[in-house]
Parts: structure tokens; sequence; C-alpha cells
């Protein structure tokens, strides 16, 4: 059971409630807070106090005064008219993993909101009801309006939601697990809608992915050394520790870990004096990665436990303060950097498969291939990966440099940080498929070389990957092979080599 209480949820915790299906509660801390916060809205409403959001219209309707038997009307309409997203909806896990973070940031106690809202969120969680949201649509401030609004319709029973495999009406799953739709009451559909939860979400789930496939990468990187006959100099500590970055220097030092026992390596002048690049400075550059890893970890958490609605009630109600914690360019910058970190590990990955296929460059058969211009071997491989690389070039253009005004220029800077987190996870899925291709080339590439003269770590890689993929012994349809070794290192993390933990400090 994973406690939130607004302030320390963890990625670790985040990642066991999407992926292991971790029940929710809240803290009776938090909880006190909520319905203390509550309070103060139901005083404001009493009053008949003039509060933007809880008696007035939204954006740039803000200064229309709504009359008091309206109030839940208005929460109501709020959500139906902004929920207008289009396009292919969120992953599952990136919808289940909005309502977790939409929750935290209601228990944080600035909101307002009943605690039955909580209560009914922490339900569809619990029972993996999870929200239809079409990904395409959010400006990234003033909150994902349109994304979330799709989730709040869940909670009152309307729209759509995944269901046991199924996509069903929301009521019928609410109805099957014994759940009552939610009737908002005042203030409570804009606390839903202000925040940050898509980008968040996005980012999280991206996160975790790319944090898994910067380990694999290094593994991958650590069999095509091997298969190109590498020159393990390059990973001296001193070297590393000489220029000063904590994450080049581990970086190094998983390289000359995985490599230590290796008869396939070589050393400066044995074979070569010096390496290409794509080989001798993986250290420096996947350890520039992990420096943007580590920032963009270090935002998430942030933001994963920031209180972003709008307006936020402080002091019992005394003082409620319109400001722009909703406004995304945190996680939008985060993103973007994200993004450029992931996309050369794809970049440097390709020129390491160009290495392995160029026999002028390897040594190796051309392409890889048992027969040579019979057989085209792993020619188009490259191909691919070139092609994906490209693509990501374009992905990488950073979205937060972009603004269009919004709510009749109210709204008049935006992050699109949204945007750039459905980027950077494309990136993601783009890079693991490269960093595919390339295991598929350094397995070859070891085979012919030599297996039983791997290290130890390597080779035991060597037997679980080829499992998925066999050695290129004709030629093949080889977007099965791709596709299969992508799924191999979605579900094996490098622990299940190394046996260190999926979450390590990268220092």
């Amino acid at each position: 059971m994973v406690t939130l209480n607004g302030h320390s949820l963890t990625l670790p915790q985040v990642q066991s409630v999407l992926y292991d299906y971790e029940q929710v509660e809240a803290s009776a801390e938090s909880m006190k807070r909520v319905e203390e916060s509550r309070r103060a809205v139901e005083k404001i409403v009493a009053e008949n106090k003039v509060v933007y959001g809880i008696n007035t219209g939204f954006g740039k309707l803000s200064d229309v005064l709504i009359d008091q038997k309206d109030v839940e009307k208005l929460q109501l309409n709020l959500i139906r008219s902004h929920a207008c997203g289009v396009g292919d909806p969120f992953p599952e896990t990136v919808s289940r993993a909005m309502m977790l973070l939409r929750a935290n940031a209601l228990l944080k106690g600035y909101s307002g909101v009943r605690r039955e809202v909580i209560e009914c969120l922490f339900a569809l969680v619990n029972c993996r009801i999870h929200p239809v949201i079409p990904r395409q649509g959010s400006l990234g401030a003033s909150g994902d309006l349109a994304p979330l609004s799709h989730l709040a319709l869940a909670l009152v029973g309307e729209g759509e939601v995944f269901y046991k495999g199924q996509v069903v009406p929301a009521i019928t799953a609410l109805r099957a697990e014994g759940i009552e739709p939610l009737t908002l009451t005042a203030k409570e559909g804009l606390a839903l809608i202000n925040g940050t939860q898509a980008m968040t979400a996005m980012g999280v789930v991206t996160y975790l992915e790319a944090e898994q496939l910067a380990y694999q990468a290094e593994l991958i990187a650590a069999v095509t050394m091997e298969g190109l006959r590498g020159i393990t100099d390059a990973f001296a500590e001193e070297v590393h520790i000489a220029r000063g970055y904590p994450e080049q220097v581990a970086v190094a030092k998983r390289m000359r870990d995985y490599l230590s026992d290796s008869q396939l390596t070589t050393r400066q002048g044995q074979l070569r004096v010096q390496d290409a690049y794509s080989l001798r400075c993986i250290p420096q550059v996947h350890g520039a990665s992990w420096q943007a890893l580590g920032y963009v970890k270090e935002k998430l958490e942030i933001e994963m436990n920031a209180a972003t609605d709008n307006p936020l009630i402080f002091d019992d109600g005394d003082k409620v303060i319109s400001g722009g914690n909703f406004h995304g360019q945190p996680i939008a910058l985060a993103m973007d950097f994200l993004k450029i970190a992931m996309a050369e590990l794809a970049n440097i990955s390709e020129r390491r498969i160009e290495r392995m296929v160029n026999p002028q460059l390897s040594g190796l058969p051309a392409f890889l291939s048992p027969q040579p211009g019979l057989q085209s071997g792993a020619m188009i491989l490259q191909y691919c990966a070139a092609s994906l690389v490209s693509e990501n070039k374009t992905l990488a253009h950073p979205a937060s440099v972009d603004s269009i005004p919004s709510s009749a220029n109210q709204e008049d800077h935006v992050s699109m940080g949204t945007i750039a987190a459905r980027h950077a996870y494309k990136i993601v899925q783009n890079c693991r498929n490269v960093l595919s291709i390339e295991l598929i080339c350094a397995l070859q590439a070891a085979d012919y070389q030599g297996v039983e003269k791997m290290a130890a770590k390597t080779k035991q890689f060597h037997v679980m990957a080829r499992q998925v993929t066999a050695p290129l012994a004709e030629d093949r349809v080889f977007a099965k092979d791709i596709k299969s070794v992508a799924e191999f290192l979605t579900r094996t993390p490098v622990s299940a080599v190394t046996g260190k933990p999926f979450f390590k400090e990268v220092s």
C-alpha cells in the first residue's frame, strides 16, 4: 500500500503503483488538511464572497458572477466544455499516473475539494479503471485543461474508460465496482483540471522508461565493444576523474565492470591506437545524457508533489490567491532536455551500428552477412536506425520555445509542456528500437569474434538476448527481430544481468 500525503511521493512509489498495481490511500493528516480547506470554500459560498473559480466564470470570463444556485452546474459545464481532446488516447499507464498525481496534489490541502473527490480518484486507481484521455489538445498552461477534463468526466460517470481490457462507458465500470459517480460542487471541477498532471504523468512514464534504456544502452555498447575488439583504456578511471563529471565517471566504471574479464576487448596499440568516438567517448556522451536525466528526475519529483491548482486557499480561506502554478514551463523545459538526451543515445548507437555493418570499419563480413551479396544481412537494419535517429532530430526541436495566446489573450503565454512530454515519449520508443538494432548487430559481431571469449556479464546478456533473436544464418524479416528485442528490453532491466537495483543513484 502506498500512502499519499501530498508532499513525499517518489518515483519508485509511482513505479509500484503504475506497474505493480500497488493500492493507494491517503494519510490521515492529509485528509484533515483537505477537510479544513473544504470548509473554507463552503464558507466563501455561504457568505457569497466573489472568488475566482468558485462563483465566477473561467479564463476571460472570470468577471462574470455566477448565482449561488448555479454553482454545481458551473462545475459540470466546465468539465464538459473543456473535454475537447483529440487523437489517440494516452497509454493506460499514463492515465493511471494522472489520477495518482492529481490525488496527491489535492491532498496538499490548498484546493478546497471534498474528501469524496480524492476517494473517488483512489477508487478508480485501486479498481484499475483508467479514463480514456485523448493525448492532444493541451497548451500546458492554465493546467492540462483538455486531458484532465476527460479524466474528470470519468469521475462523474461520463466519458469512456479502459476497464478489464476493454473500452467501456465510464458509468458501466463505476457500477461494476460499486463506485458512486461524483456530483461536483463549488470549485471541484476547476480543482480537477487546473494542474500539470498530464504532462507530468507522461513525463514520469517517459522518464522511467528512459532511465532503464540509459542503463541498457551501456550494456549493449559493451557487447558492441567486444564485437569490434574495442580498446578499454579509454574507460580508465583517472581519465574521467580528470574531467570531473560524476555521471561520466559512473558510466566509465560500469563499462569497466561489464568488460573486466573480456578476452575480446583490446588495449592501446594492440590492434589500433585509438577507437572512433562512438566507442571511445561512450562515458562522455552517455554521461552527459545521465546529467540531463538527473535534472529531469529532480523536476519531476518536485512537480509530483506540487500544488498546481488555481486559486489556492490559505489561512482557512482568509487568503485565496489567483496565481500561476498551473503553468507547465518547468516540466516543458525538462521534457525538452530529456528529448535531446535520449535522441543522443540513439544517435551514437546508430554510429556504432554503422561501424559493425561496414566491413571497412569493422573487419567483419560485410553487413554481418554470412553470404555477403547473396544475402544482405544487417544492411537495412542500419537504414532503419538512421531513419529513427533522423526522426528524433525533428521531434527533439524544443516545444517550449513556442507559445500561442488563448482565452481572448488572457492566457497570453503557454508552455506546450504536454507536447514536449509526448514527443519525449516517442523519442524514447525510437531510441529503444535503435538500441534493439544495435544489440542484434552486436550479438552477431560477438558470434563472429567468439562468444566463449566474452566477459561473464556480457556473455550472460548474450545468452538471454539470443532467446528472442536468432543468429543471422540467412536473410529473414528482421522487423520481427526488432520488435522481439524491443519487447525483451522493455521487460528486462539491467538488474536482471548485474543484480543491481533498477533505481540507483547516478553518481
